[in-house]
């Protein structure tokens, strides 16, 4: 990739006809550094909110060589980009073949489930093995995610105790709880409130754990979502785990996703045509913009225009993607000069998780650049300094600034 210094250098030095992913290295690294030096467990990056092969070395040159994924490409991507890292197959529903090429071909120990059925499944298609890692997934009552992840996944309450029972006695390694708050959680308590639901479903199974996994859902800043500082999150995961019937020698992880990427990469797209108060991009919700299209997020933008910068009043403006499909509509509002038009450039922020990550080739479009650039973030939760993005009616990113560090727990080996 060819790096430059901010957006405005790559449009002045070549106008791109497709939309760029403009990729920040550096704040992936230090959001690494963040959970390696904070969390008092091992971090699992979950794959799924950026495969890019760069964000994978990435945070393997940072530290974290610990995996969260749900299939065999995902496994193939992170041996190839991370050789030797530890990887778990965290998906509760997998295809036999999966099982067994994870298990056999990758070295996979670790695997996920929530029924009776899937862990016998798992046994079977790992050939009796003894040497598994079986993580139970709870189902957790939890408020506060912008994106609730309850009912397709995790075993109830009432059922929990039988499977973490069965899983104790299908394994002579580790066995562990795992839940999931929900993406973009927002209420650091969260996590407290899901780790005692785990605690009683142990204590009624009248078993231990040695792992409990409090999942992901660490949240970034995004207009008019402006979360608690991480340290919360952390604190209220320490309360939790004090709280709960563990030994001592019981492992705790974490697989952030969103908050490891969100702040490092950016979309540069282009003004196709404007009709009012539309902008009619070359990227929409086939491409990287689903949850502004979908969960109607208003992602932060600014314009990129290669000549004189604009000096007009910023006005709401809402986008229409590429593709034939009238769903492609990201209401918005997005705030920008309102002398904005054809040939200008809209920079989307915050788009490095579940961003690129989500592109189709619907309609053919979906093809996209990629360019690294040396500036900050627009937002930003670990104190680099955000660039200046006017705003009007939500407010302005927060920068939270880093708490002491915090030892570790011991990993079992």
């Amino acid at each position: 990739m060819h790096t430059y210094h901010s957006p405005l250098d790559l449009v002045r030095e070549r106008s791109p006809e497709r939309p760029v992913a403009l990729v920040r290295r550096g704040a992936v690294a230090l959001a690494a550094s963040w959970f390696q030096k904070h969390f008092k467990g091992d971090v699992l990056y979950a794959v799924k909110a950026n495969p890019s092969p760069w964000v994978i070395k990435t945070l393997a040159e940072s530290g974290i060589t610990r995996f969260d994924v749900a299939s065999i490409p995902e496994i193939e991507l992170v041996a190839e980009h991370a050789p030797g890292a530890f990887m778990a197959f965290m998906h509760p529903v997998k295809s036999r073949r999966a099982i067994s090429s994870a298990y056999f071909d990758h070295g996979v120990r670790t695997f996920s489930f929530d029924t009776h059925e899937e862990l016998a499944k798992i046994v079977d298609a790992t050939g009796q093995a003894k040497d598994l890692n079986l993580m139970v997934r709870l189902a957790v009552q939890a408020e506060g995610s912008s994106y609730p992840l309850a009912g397709k996944f995790g075993v109830e309450p009432h059922a929990a105790p039988d499977l973490l029972l069965a899983a104790r006695r299908a394994t002579q390694d580790l066995m562990g709880v795992a839940f999931h708050v929900g993406s973009q959680c927002m209420r650091p308590t969260a996590y407290q409130a899901a780790m005692a639901q785990a605690s009683r479903a142990l204590v009624r199974a009248g078993v231990f754990a040695d792992v409990v996994d409090v999942g992901g859902g660490f949240p970034s800043i995004y207009p008019g979502m402006i979360p608690p500082a991480l340290a919360d999150y952390v604190d209220s995961i320490d309360r939790g785990f004090a709280e709960m019937m563990v030994h001592e020698t019981t492992e705790l992880w974490c697989e952030p996703g969103r908050a490891l990427v969100a702040e490092s990469s950016s979309v540069l797209a282009k003004v196709e045509l404007r009709k009012g108060d539309a902008l009619y991009l070359n990227d929409g919700s086939y491409g990287s913009l689903f949850d502004a299209t979908h969960s109607k997020w208003p992602f932060p933008v600014k314009l990129v225009r290669g000549g004189e910068p604009s000096s007009a009043p910023l006005k709401p403006f809402r986008f229409y993607g590429p593709t034939c499909d009238s769903i492609d509509h990201m209401p918005g509002p997005f705030w920008l000069p309102e002398d904005v038009g054809e040939g200008d450039f809209i920079e989307i922020g915050m788009l490095g998780a579940y961003g690129v990550a989500m592109t189709t080739r619907f309609n053919g479009y979906g093809e996209m650049d990629a360019a690294e650039v040396d500036d900050a973030p627009m937002a930003s939760m670990y104190g680099l300094a955000p660039r200046s993005i006017p705003v009007p009616r939500t407010e302005s990113a927060n920068v939270v600034k880093l708490s002491r560090a915090k030892g570790k727990r011991r990993r079992r080996k």
